[in-house]
């Protein structure tokens, strides 16, 4: 039967997609659990907890001397975590790191790295002992506080969980990248969590909201400022998910003569410093920044990164905003509570969440301990009443040890003790038979019988349970005060400057006059200065000027084309006037088949009226004609044979419009409604032909036109009165001295 099962040449046949799916399983549920995701309760990764481990049993507590960091990782990985040394020292380094962690867990002597990036030094060199953070993480170890499992070669036991006195998990923070998941945490203030926990545990069902008044945000321990909104914040809080925008802290430098300097004393957390220095440096180079003259880098053991204006006129707040858009001195720090809750379920928690499981997990440490008390105290107290029994009955016992051949037995039967009052009695030494010890006793025996009614107390109530719980967190609240140099907040929260992207775009752009000319065809350049004389510009073979207008390198250039479609360019962004330019429609997508009716600079308020071949239009707001891409903003539709031909400011209350028929027509402006996209509405009527010109003007200025002499006519509205109508209309033939060519004169825009 054997045989049949083996394959005649020894190898066995397995199905690839089952041993895939079983092996990888196995290897990402043993990355989650024993390696990336921290547990809820001590906000501990497996490396962290043994590490912390191994030094409380080399005796390194916060006031023992240091030992060398070498030892603690070689037992480590001796007895508790079998992977690399440099890994695990890796993560020692990283809770010795004050920058790194809010509340480091252990205190390093040596070189443990820095806020540039620099690498710590070698384990052989740097020394280390906990913290009195870490003590409270681990204070009840030895009293049954928490489960113990066998190591991974069975010959030792190692914690599941640390007793976790301190809210570690929210306090330090965690990152981590699993399979198929990660977390991120940022810290948070201890003082903060403490007022939250206690709220919560006389609250139990109050909302993150409430809990909210307590936590202010992350509190990063190289400071910074939180920018998020509160809404943003809650939401992240509620859910587990979200992100949070710090800043750098910066302030105002004044020198001597009106000159100035901004200086960067705090930068955003897990940003290194060198890197993002090179970073601005890069974009000075690179002209991004033409705001900023210099960088330097004058930091000791405080951040202090200065940044040199180009002038003393440059805006500070503009300046900053720049940087902030293009570096790092603000930066996202996203949240993914994503943490292993009782050790065993990996799951995304809100806030409200974290700190209820840590209270119950703070529940079960006391309880456990109380019970462990207890025992200890039910043993000494059968001892002590053991030892009253030989006290009053000396010379009998002396006799029984002197004279019996069955000690103990016999002690047991006279005077009716247990066997371990038999024990204690048997192994008193001789100088405990004074006449002092008896009080000694008795003294010892009502304390602990006192402190025994207590424990049970405590451990029939409920709610005597939560108020043990709530002074012990008080205890740490006070030790971590917002007045105590540890405790005191870091992290300010500041609102965004309302600096918008634009604003900054135009500020680093330098503002110069220039001239922008298109020709016929369709191609655009730039001029430096305001030029009135272009009887000198050069163009193509076949091609000519068809219109210019002066601007400024900091202004945006509307296209208008025959499609009705609006492109935007950048005035500092066209070519320059030594050649010919080039075609816009290179410069955005525009149709082949198209051409530009207008182009002019963009005036943010204005309004204009647009208008098609068959005298269809409406008035739009400039402001949403404004395309952010290159394919445009489509606003006037057309179906050819129609074409969009016209593109006025709308500056008036009245409009005049005239027919390549030489019909004119006076009609008021709110006759035509204001769109953002659409056909429009009829404007003039014609039998045959199209729309030849158009013009908005105010009823009190009177229409203005310009003959082919440059003779300019004025006509009033009652002048009008038979040319004044309704939208639509056909019109009449114009009044005498109205130009042959059926134009009112140079257009706007």
């Amino acid at each position: 039967m054997g045989n049949e099962l083996i394959p005649p040449n020894g190898i066995e046949g397995i199905d690839l997609r089952e041993a895939l799916e079983e092996r990888y399983l196995a290897y990402a549920l043993s990355t989650i659990m024993h390696r990336a995701l921290p547990d809820v309760r001590d906000g501990l990764k497996p490396v962290h907890r043994r590490l912390l481990y191994a030094m409380r049993l080399l005796k390194l507590d916060p006031n023992a001397g240091f030992k060398k960091c070498a030892r603690v990782v070689g037992d480590v990985i001796g007895k508790y975590h079998p992977h690399g040394d440099q890994a695990v020292y890796d993560a020692l380094v990283r809770l010795a790191q004050d920058f790194a962690q809010r509340y480091p867990l252990i205190d390093g002597q040596g070189n443990f790295g820095n806020v540039d990036g620099d690498s710590a030094a070698a384990m052989r060199y740097t020394e280390a002992r906990m913290t009195e953070t870490a003590r409270r993480l681990l204070d009840g170890l030895d009293e049954d506080a928490v489960e113990f499992r066998e190591t991974y070669d069975g010959e030792d036991k190692e914690p599941i969980v640390l007793p976790g006195g301190f809210p570690n998990l929210l306090a330090n923070g965690s990152s981590g990248i699993a399979v198929g998941m990660a977390t991120s945490i940022p810290p948070h203030n201890v003082h903060e969590l403490c007022e939250a926990s206690q709220h919560l545990i006389k609250n139990p069902d109050c909302t993150t909201r409430d809990l909210m008044q307590f936590i202010q945000g992350p509190d990063f321990p190289t400071g910074g400022i939180l920018v998020s909104d509160e809404g943003s914040i809650l939401e992240a809080y509620e859910t587990g998910r979200g992100s949070f925008r710090v800043r750098a802290r910066w302030e105002k430098e004044e020198l001597d003569r009106g000159q100035w300097q901004i200086v960067v004393t705090e930068i955003p957390y897990q940003v290194q410093k060198s890197r993002l220095i090179e970073k601005i440096a890069e974009l000075l180079l690179a002209r991004k920044l033409p705001l900023l003259d210099d960088v330097r880098d004058e930091s000791a053991e405080d951040v202090r990164v200065v940044l040199v204006p180009r002038s003393r006129n440059v805006d500070p707040q503009l300046l900053m905003e720049s940087l902030f858009k293009l570096t790092d001195l603000e930066n996202r720090f996203s949240l993914n509570m994503n943490v292993l809750s009782m050790g065993k379920v990996p799951m995304v928690m809100g806030v409200k969440q974290v700190l209820r499981e840590w209270l119950d997990h703070r529940k079960e440490v006391l309880v456990r301990r109380s019970e462990h008390r207890l025992g200890q105290i039910n043993h000494r107290l059968e001892v002590l009443q053991g030892h009253l029994i030989a006290y009053l009955n000396l010379d009998e016992v002396i006799r029984i040890i002197r004279e019996e051949d069955e000690v103990k037995a016999e002690l047991m039967r006279t005077f009716e003790l247990t066997d371990v009052q038999a024990e204690a009695i048997l192994n008193m030494r001789l100088r405990s038979l004074r006449k002092l010890e008896e009080m000694e006793i008795r003294k010892e025996h009502d304390k602990l019988t006192a402190e025994k009614d207590e424990l049970t107390k405590l451990l029939g109530s409920d709610a005597r349970q939560w108020t043990k719980i709530s002074k012990e967190i008080a205890d740490i609240s006070k030790a971590y005060g917002l007045d105590t140099a540890i405790g005191k907040r870091r992290t300010d929260k500041g609102e965004a400057s309302d600096h918008d992207l634009e604003d900054i775009y135009q500020a680093m752009i330098e503002k110069e006059p220039i001239t922008v000319i298109v020709s016929e065809k369709g191609w655009i350049r730039a001029l430096k200065g305001h030029q009135s004389d272009l009887s000198s510009v050069a163009f193509k073979q076949g091609d000519k000027l068809k219109l210019s207008f002066h601007g400024e390198t900091t202004d945006k250039i509307l296209v208008f084309t025959t499609g009705g479609k609006f492109f935007t360019l950048a005035a500092d962004k066209l070519p320059g006037g030594r050649g010919h330019g080039e075609p816009i429609r290179l410069m955005v997508d525009m149709d082949e088949a198209q051409d530009i009716v207008s182009a002019f600079t963009h005036k943010p308020g204005r309004k204009l009226l647009v208008a098609t071949t068959e005298a269809r239009g409406f008035v739009v707001e400039e402001d949403t004609v404004v395309a952010n891409t290159r394919k445009g903003k489509q606003v006037l539709n057309v179906t050819l044979p129609a074409e969009a031909c016209l593109c006025v400011e709308a500056d008036g209350d009245q409009v005049a419009i005239i027919g390549e028929n030489r019909k004119l027509l006076v009609f008021p402006l709110e006759q035509v409604g204001i769109m953002t996209r659409g056909r429009g509405v009829r404007l003039q009527r014609y039998r045959d032909g199209s729309i030849a010109d158009i013009r908005v003007f105010k009823a009190e200025d009177g229409l203005t036109w310009t003959d082919s002499s440059d003779r300019s006519f004025n006509r009033s509205l009652e002048d009008l009165a038979d040319w004044r109508g309704d939208r639509a209309q056909a019109g009449r033939l114009p009044p005498a001295g109205f130009p042959r060519s059926n134009r009112f004169g140079p257009r706007k825009p």
